[in-house]
């Protein structure tokens, strides 16, 4: 280990201090020396004296002092010479042919030899990574052994990816082989501030090429000495283009100026120069541009060369342009607008309107300029308008939109929206005033809350009916029980047919509920509106009676239709027994047949008739007519115009439930003392593959023999429907199992050891239904033939079923019969 204050000071200052050492130790024995010859020599000759001692021991005192001090000035020149090499800024480092230090100053050991160890192993440490790093300190100090002087600025890599740099300077000591003089600076701050200093110039150079605007200057010869890229991509070419290529400025004018000197933009004089011009390209791309240029004049007072700056004026043309044409687009925006807008003044004065504004009022524009806005509003509501206007002047929001009836040459509802305008600096106040027409929609709110109403109706309908068909299954099973013990004679006999009579005319009931709400069982059928009209020619005849004309007009060509005939005939037997009652006195009845194409949308009232083909029907009176109060109640369950007692109120909802279910549609015209016309429009049928009087299902043929044999599951959580039916089955011959829920119904069908022939199931049960019940059923029994019974109509569980999945379907309310007479087709496998 080597330490600052144990190592000599290098030539001259540690030779200088053992030379002048020696100088004094040799003059001061000399003189001493000489002072005890001369004093022998006085001794041989016997002249020895006091005198002569005292003058040699003078002379050896005046040796020694002589000598210490020239010894304290060698030593204090020394001590200076350490002070200024320890006070450099950069470290120091002499070595000798071996590497071995010689002399290191303070400033090195900061440096470089921050942990105490050989300085020069400290160099080598510090310089050895990364490898070209080291690379280049061995390279130096080989430069240096042989005699040369190198430097280099070497990177130091820190903790913590800090990167340092150094100064290496490396210089032989003459006199010395082999020896070497390291020097090393840390030159950190200077390369970052190189390094910012160049950011700078970077940053200076990248905004002078992409300001937005154009920077050159020519000398007194035009020619361009700097051109940034801006201009220059203006110009269509580089800045080598202009610069290198030795362009002058007159090249770039459209029109130069005449006579004007070479370096100016203008024929005129002075210094300062500002002018819009038209430059030309270098491909001929000619824009105008607005240039301002200083001209820079020498100690003579010639012009050197210029500056300039080019605006370019394109983008401003182009904004200006786009401007108008926003203008006129607004303009445009504003006439052609399908809502009225208005402006109006602080007084509410209408100032300026639109062409739907005016169409909103049927008026010109002459009557509505100039008018107030409360003017043009109901009056009723004219107070409140006022108010909320004021209230947006005043700069409030309004909440919601103002609902106001605009009077003029028409009347209609619209929503008014306020907006505050206010002008530059807060000056003068206005209004911009929006009115969405509305009468439309509030003419729609009405129908969709009818439609609604017509809805909630059915669906109330509906499930009453559904109850009903519970009750009568169980009223209508029971009786036909009873009457196998009793037989016609049987005193009790009447009295059952009675309560079964007036049961199946509640099931009557509850079918046209059904058929309101669109529930009821259908079975559609291809059929001709006119063979259909014409058997039920002779029947309408006897109820209409013979004081009501007959008339029908069958249209040619007619289209079939896919109705279930029983239900279209109920349809028209309804609307000929209410024409009949519309006539007390007598009249003409007519029912027209037609065919209907359209490729538009069809809107009367709520109801919208979508384009196609379709069927017409029209059943016409000459009766009373029906008011105008009635018309949107009139397909209503339970309204009726009749007397009480003379109706049900139900005829008119089954014809609307029953043709809305078949996919038409029944609109009804009627002026009061001229009658009524309902008008029924069924889509035609295209299909090819059925004939006319095909259907999809056969009609029910009752079984001869209603016997069978086989083992019934049946699942029904209404008990009185359960226990007719499980009775009537048994009494057939069948054996049946009950469960009271589908729950039931599967643990039956796990314990039971005895097959299982069919599965009988209500379709609506809580907890589990049918559908549910039979997809648990398929998963160990896939082939068990299935009945559903339900109140509701099939098309309540289809979609609910997987598909291709066979089940049979019996509605309620049914008979012993019924029930009888499908199970054994079920089992048969003839249904």
């Amino acid at each position: 280990m080597v330490s600052t204050t144990a190592l000599p000071l290098p030539s001259p200052t540690s030779p200088a201090r053992s030379s002048w050492s020696r100088l004094w130790l040799a003059v001061s024995l000399g003189l001493f020396g000489l002072a005890l010859a001369f004093y022998g020599q006085l001794a041989e000759t016997g002249a020895v004296t006091l005198t002569g001692l005292l003058l040699l021991l003078a002379a050896s005192i005046v040796a020694v002092w002589a000598g210490l001090v020239i010894l304290r000035r060698v030593e204090r020149d020394r001590a200076l010479l350490v002070r200024a090499f320890n006070g450099l800024p950069a470290g120091r480092l002499i070595c000798d042919a071996q590497g071995r230090a010689f002399y290191v100053n303070d400033v090195f050991q900061y440096l470089v030899n921050g942990e105490g160890e050989d300085p020069m192993t400290a160099l080598e440490r510090q310089f050895s990574n990364p490898p070209e790093v080291a690379a280049e300190f061995r390279q130096l100090r080989e430069i240096a052994r042989a005699g040369s002087a190198a430097s280099a600025e070497l990177p130091v890599l820190r903790p913590g990816g800090l990167t340092v740099w150094r100064l290496l300077q490396a210089q032989p000591l003459g006199g010395h082989p082999g020896w070497t003089h390291w020097r090393v600076e840390d030159v950190t701050g200077r390369r970052e501030m190189e390094r910012i200093v160049q950011e700078e110039r970077a940053k200076l150079a990248d905004f002078m090429n992409h300001a937005p605007v154009g920077f050159f200057s020519v000398d007194q010869d035009g020619r361009f000495l700097f051109a940034n890229d801006t201009l220059a991509r203006w110009l269509e070419g580089s800045t080598a283009d202009l610069v290198t290529a030795g362009r002058r400025l007159h090249e770039i004018l459209a029109e130069p100026p005449a006579g004007a000197a070479p370096f100016a933009i203008l024929s005129g004089g002075g210094d300062e120069q500002r002018e819009d011009l038209t430059l030309k390209g270098l491909r001929g791309r000619q824009f105008q541009a607005s240039v301002v240029q200083v001209l820079v004049r020498g100690e003579d007072g010639r012009v050197i060369h210029t500056r300039s700056v080019v605006h370019d004026l394109t983008p401003e043309q182009q904004w200006e342009e786009a401007l108008r044409r926003s203008e006129q687009r607004f303009q445009r925006l504003f006439e052609d607008a399908p809502i009225g807008i208005a402006l109006a003044d602080d007084n509410h004065v209408v100032k300026e309107c639109n062409s739907a504004f005016l169409a909103f009022l049927g008026l010109e524009q002459a009557a509505v300029l100039g008018r107030a806005i409360a003017d043009l509003v109901d009056p009723p509501q004219r107070g409140e308008t006022l108010s909320r206007l004021k209230a947006v002047l005043g700069g409030e929001d309004l909440p919601a939109p103002l609902e106001v009836r605009l009077k003029g040459g028409r009347d209609l509802v619209a929503h008014l929206y306020a907006r505050r305008l206010v002008g530059p600096a807060g000056t003068g106040r206005s209004l911009m005033l929006h009115f969405i027409d509305m009468t439309e929609q509030k003419s729609l709110e009405a129908q969709f809350a009818h439609s609604q109403k017509m809805q909630a109706i059915g669906q109330l309908a509906g499930g009453v009916a559904h109850d009903f068909n519970n009750l009568l299954t169980a009223m209508i099973g029971f009786c036909d029980l009873l009457l196998l013990r009793h037989k016609p004679g049987d005193q009790s006999f009447s009295d059952i047919m009675q309560i079964k009579q007036n049961a199946n005319r509640a099931a009557n009931l509850v079918r046209q509920l059904l058929a309101f709400s669109r529930q009821q069982t259908l079975q559609p059928r291809v059929i001709n509106i006119t063979d259909v009209l014409a058997e039920l020619t002779n029947l309408l005849r006897r109820l209409i009676g013979e004081h009501i004309d007959l008339k029908m007009t069958h249209g040619r060509d007619l289209g079939l239709v896919k109705v279930d005939q029983g239900q279209f005939e109920q349809v028209v037997i309804n609307l000929a027994v209410n024409a009949r009652d519309a006539m007390p006195g007598g009249g003409r009845l007519t029912i027209a047949t037609r065919n209907l194409s359209t490729a538009i949308l069809i809107r009367r009232g709520h109801e919208a008739v979508p384009p196609g083909e379709y069927v017409v029907i029209e059943v016409g009176d000459t009766g009373i007519g029906i008011p105008q109060e009635n018309l949107q109640r009139i397909f209503e369950p339970f309204f009726s115009t009749k007397e009480v007692g003379s109706g049900t109120g139900l005829g008119l909802s089954t014809v609307y439930g029953i043709v809305r279910q078949t996919g038409g549609f029944v609109f009804v015209d009627s002026r009061m003392g001229e009658g009524a016309t309902f008008t029924i429009i069924l889509p035609r049928h295209t299909g090819g593959e059925e004939k006319a009087g095909e259907g999809t299902e056969a009609r029910e043929r009752p079984a001869a023999d209603l016997t069978g044999a086989g083992t019934i599951l049946l699942v029904e959580d209404e008990d009185a429907v359960r226990v007719f039916s499980a009775r009537a089955l048994r009494n057939k011959g069948y054996q049946v199992l009950e469960a009271k829920s589908g729950e039931a119904a599967l643990q039956v069908l796990a314990g039971d050891s005895t097959r299982v022939d069919l599965l009988i199931s209500d379709v609506v049960m809580p907890q589990m239904d049918g559908p549910t019940l039979i997809r648990h059923v398929r998963t160990t029994r896939p082939d068990l033939k299935v009945i559903f019974i339900s109140g509701y109509t099939e098309d309540r569980f289809k979609d609910q079923l997987d598909g291709g999945e066979v089940v049979h379907f019996l509605a309620k309310p049914f008979s012993l019969k019924q029930l009888a007479g499908k199970v054994k087709e079920v089992l048969r496998g003839t249904s």
